[in-house]
């Protein structure tokens, strides 16, 4: 098959850095007006997600504790992954560099949860470690979710819905989100978690869309609710997005857990692993092709079924059994779905550019990435090169073409 020529595009996005990570870390504790005292134990909240400079910006917030004479120590905030179990979570902190080593202080993790209150006629379950400690910080990045739209969605509220409630409120909660809607469960339950349980402080991160920390705040229980609408409205405008809509063929070299929480992050490909609220349909991809599962997602495919075409590679290090808690949990059982399958790289974005219609393969529009997390260079076909010329925030590096080695895996 005539394949199209290919050329690397550079994307320039906002940029803005935290130049000193920990001494932002302290300086925004310190301005937030927490209610922690000397002698207080602080239960930590560290998530699931591959945050950058997570061990850092954790250990900064144990360290400003232990200043002000608390006692800190850190807890799994998240929810059912891990394969829904204490020693699984412990790993996946442990994979983050989060260990009682690295961050000078307990790191306790617990399945156990209590109930501390009501919400949409549901129980409010709050891990219980979390619950015996005098206060309880939350570090998470504030981030567009997966799965909807709305003023709140991930970030803290999420991790006190979801990570404080452990695998009972994540099952919990994910069912009532088909019912009553993501944002309304999130904020239902974020607030009566502030009203009911002792939330001293969240923390909340914002990146930049080169995977850097461009903004570290810290909010008390009375204005974290409203500081977290605000920085919602930095990640979304800084987030990287695809070049193009349309796309014909979309090659996706890499998906997995540590990428987006969905593999493929769906905010990037345009498709919600949700089925159950309205999504932007945006960009406009006809065909997704994914090569490989990452090492770090621990054979968690979780979003492959956002993909049309897919590799034997990739489904050999399925690990169904994660996947399926992770999608059950979620209610999305679409999100484990295992695409056609194909033995090379080059059978399975062959059939993808067959199925293009009149198109010839060599005049398609594909668009190839490392994964959705990196799109600050990204390869784009012929199709794109007047668009290209025409854009300021786009310039060509060169030829990058479709190269397969012997075994018919792409190369580069």
């Amino acid at each position: 098959m005539a394949l199209p020529r290919m050329i690397r595009v550079q994307q320039q996005f906002p940029r803005p850095v935290v130049g000193h990570v920990p001494r932002a870390v302290a300086d925004a504790l310190a301005a937030a007006g927490t209610a922690v005292k000397r002698g207080d134990t602080v239960a930590v909240g560290a998530g699931s997600r591959g945050i950058a400079n997570i061990d850092v910006i954790v250990r900064a917030t144990v360290d400003w504790l232990r200043e002000v004479g608390a006692r800190p120590f850190i807890f799994p905030a998240m929810g059912s992954h891990g394969g829904g179990t204490a020693e699984g979570q412990l790993s996946v902190l442990a994979h983050y560099g989060i260990t009682e080593a690295t961050m000078g202080c307990p790191v306790r993790a617990t399945m156990d949860v209590v109930e501390v209150g009501e919400a949409l006629g549901m129980p409010v379950w709050l891990d219980r470690m979390a619950a015996e400690a005098d206060w309880i910080g939350l570090v998470n990045r504030v981030k567009p979710h997966t799965d909807f739209k709305g003023t709140i969605e991930s970030g803290l509220f999420k991790m006190m819905t979801i990570g404080l409630g452990k695998w009972k409120g994540a099952i919990q909660y994910h069912r009532a989100n088909v019912t009553h809607g993501y944002e309304t469960v999130i904020t239902s339950v974020g607030r009566e978690m502030l009203d009911r349980a002792r939330i001293g402080f969240g923390l909340g991160i914002v990146e930049n869309a080169y995977d850097e920390t461009a903004r570290i705040e810290a909010f008390n229980a009375e204005n974290l609710e409203a500081g977290e609408r605000r920085l919602l409205k930095d990640a979304r405008d800084w987030m990287m997005r695809l070049p193009f809509s349309p796309i014909d063929v979309l090659i996706v070299e890499q998906m997995g857990k540590n990428i987006s929480g969905s593999g493929m992050d769906s905010n990037v490909i345009g498709r919600p692993t949700n089925p159950h609220e309205p999504f932007p349909n945006d960009p406009k991809i006809l065909w997704i092709v994914a090569l490989d599962l990452t090492d770090e997602s621990y054979g968690n495919a979780t979003g492959i079924g956002n993909a049309d075409f897919t590799t034997r590679r990739l489904v050999d290090k399925i690990d169904m059994k994660a996947t399926l808690i992770n999608c059950i949990t979620a209610c999305t059982p679409n999100g484990a779905k295992v695409p056609a399958t194909y033995d090379t790289d080059r059978e399975a974005i062959e059939t993808a550019l067959s199925c293009i219609g009149l198109t010839p393969p060599e005049r398609a529009r594909v668009i190839r990435v490392r994964n959705t997390l990196r799109l600050g260079e990204v390869d784009v076909s012929e199709a794109y090169l007047d668009a290209v010329a025409a854009r300021s925030d786009l310039t060509a590096l060169g030829d990058r073409p479709l190269v397969f080695d012997t075994a018919g895996m792409l190369e580069g």
